[in-house]
């Protein structure tokens, strides 16, 4: 069993100690792909961790965007947290209804704002009602509390910068999209979009990086698993998925492995695969 991180990953085990601490927020961050057939407030409507509030990844997004679930603006992102209370000085834990999927794209929001006590909940919402404990319907206590946001835009990738890094080689580009998708023999679940992946990129499945239980594996595992990839760990990291949401669970691996730098894609292939002027890779 690994060490509980409060700035990357914490155990049910953990999060039951702690639940009643008086500094703590816990969000429900559950969203799924739509042929998922499943609706993340909807869910937590149904039953939640007691004290969670709803982080709606898709609301909470730029909706300027023509791209999906976005980088919100920051003065977006402060608005919406203070408003579920979530602030300066708190220790956040983000969960999912599916184990690990959704809740890393939250972690990765909250650091890239500059809020590094957030962890995420391994195994999730499923491991928590497996291991015996509590759900509830009822709403939390919210206070408002002051955000302080600073961007760290390090954290972040656009398609310009993922652009020159594909042709150059200087940083290692980790897509989290199953290999059918990233060979190019499966289609996009979203419309128009090229099938194969950004040329010069790896792939690393999230789910390749989980145990059964949805709990993450852990550190020798996920390095062995990027190495397998072909991944130049020496390098700077981008990861990148479908829509940058599971590129988020990399990005949280390589954190656990101590990866000195990595950077999302915020855009990912929703993006890259629907500009025919950007260059495509298929196969291994």
């Amino acid at each position: 069993m690994y060490a509980d991180d409060p700035k990357t990953l914490v155990s049910t085990e953990w999060l039951a100690e702690h639940i009643n601490d008086a500094d703590l927020r816990i969000l429900d961050a559950s969203w799924y792909l739509p042929d998922a057939g499943r609706d993340g407030r909807a869910e937590y409507d149904a039953g939640h961790i007691p004290g969670a509030r709803f982080f709606d990844i898709k609301e909470i997004s730029d909706h300027r965007s023509d791209l999906p679930h976005t980088v919100p603006p920051v003065e977006k992102f402060m608005s919406r947290c203070r408003a579920m209370g979530v602030g300066d000085g708190h220790q956040v834990v983000v969960y999912d209804g599916a184990g690990l999927f959704s809740a890393a794209r939250v972690w990765w929001l909250f650091r890239l704002m500059g809020q590094m006590n957030v962890a995420v909940l391994d195994g999730g919402l499923p491991k928590w009602i497996a291991d015996g404990n509590a759900v509830t319907t009822d709403a939390p206590n919210i206070k408002d509390r002051h955000m302080v946001v600073d961007r760290q835009g390090d954290l972040f990738k656009d398609v310009t910068q993922v652009a020159s890094a594909s042709k150059l080689g200087d940083h290692s580009i980790i897509d989290a999209r199953g290999p059918a998708r990233f060979r190019g023999d499966a289609p996009e679940p979203r419309e128009g979009l090229r099938a194969g992946h950004i040329p010069n990129s790896k792939n690393v499945h999230y789910a390749t990086l989980l145990n059964d239980d949805g709990t993450m594996k852990d550190v020798p595992a996920l390095r062995t698993q990027f190495e397998n990839a072909g991944v130049d760990l020496a390098k700077p990291a981008i990861t990148t998925c479908g829509s940058g949401v599971t590129a988020a669970i990399l990005s949280l691996a390589l954190e656990r492995m101590g990866h000195p730098q990595h950077a999302l894609y915020d855009g990912s292939w929703a993006e890259w695969g629907m500009y025919p002027d950007l260059k495509i890779a298929t196969g291994e």
